[in-house]
């Protein structure tokens, strides 16, 4: 498995996480099997938050005994110190750890996220609080918001960013280049979700329970669409939370290979007329 270095970090990530999502109400031997199965396939970088679930449970007691191989990233959807740690508390005991290789501030959006956020009590001081005094190793941000995801980045020394980097965004929204670009000029790490989204999902869409939106449905396209984000200036990319998906992701990442300009044009056509899942 092919690793890149995550920032200013000096940490090696597989270019491939294991998003926690996947074993989210799924039997635990199963979850076991499936989490020993991604770590003997050379991923070391797994992904959770206590909103996905029993997610930290499942993926709490797989762990068990190989901590110390991954790179263990949480996030919180606390806006406040308070809140936050509460949160941070419950995740470490469920998860079976003292400690978190990232804490991220979970899909900031609004002016209001980001408002108490950066106030007075707010999760930022939190995240602050916990890296210097271990709890937390490097702290980070997912966003669904361009303009809230570069106002974070300038109010905060973040050692990463969890951000939507899409082929249909990219074409159709003018979602993900500038922040990325902003990230890059501030040596922030780069992490990459909805890499194999497609378009957004109906009310009435029960399929792919595990995701809001409707994935690439083709399979190979879906695999190009994962090599298109991996192409991009990011450290790795976690594919979604269908466990159908996760073999194929494992397939690029093993026989990973830059896209071409052939293969964009490609994509460029398939996205025509396609509604991306986020604007700028």
């Amino acid at each position: 498995m092919i690793k890149r270095i995550l920032g200013n970090t000096g940490e090696e990530l597989s270019i491939i996480g294991f998003g926690g999502i996947l074993v989210m109400n799924m039997e635990q031997s199963k979850a076991n099997d499936l989490v020993s199965y991604a770590i003997d396939r050379g991923i070391n970088y797994f992904d959770v938050s206590p909103s996905y679930g029993d997610a930290e449970i499942k993926l709490g007691n797989a762990l068990v005994g190989k901590r110390e191989k991954i790179f263990l990233a949480c996030k919180t959807d606390g806006r406040t110190e308070e809140s936050a740690l509460k949160e941070m508390t419950e995740s470490f005991k469920r998860l079976k750890t003292d400690y978190f290789d990232l804490y991220q501030l979970h899909e900031m959006k609004t002016e209001d996220d980001y408002n108490k956020a950066i106030s007075h009590g707010g999760v930022l001081e939190l995240l602050d609080k916990a890296k210097k005094d271990g709890k937390i190793r490097y702290t980070g941000f997912s966003a669904h918001s361009v303009d809230i995801a570069l106002k974070l980045m300038d109010a905060f020394d973040f050692d990463a960013i969890l951000f939507p980097v899409n082929f249909v965004n990219y074409f159709n929204g003018n979602f993900g280049p500038q922040v990325i670009e902003k990230a890059i000029s501030k040596n922030i790490g780069r992490l990459a979700i909805k890499a194999m989204a497609f378009t957004t999902k109906s009310q009435n869409d029960t399929s792919h329970p595990k995701t809001w939106y409707t994935p690439v449905e083709d399979k190979e396209i879906a695999k190009l669409a994962l090599r298109f984000t991996l192409s991009q200036p990011v450290t790795a990319a976690i594919p979604p939370g269908d466990e159908s998906y996760f073999p194929l992701a494992l397939e690029v990442a093993e026989n990973f290979k830059e896209i071409t300009e052939d293969e964009i044009n490609h994509l460029k056509e398939i996205a025509k007329g396609v509604e991306p899942i986020f604007h700028a």
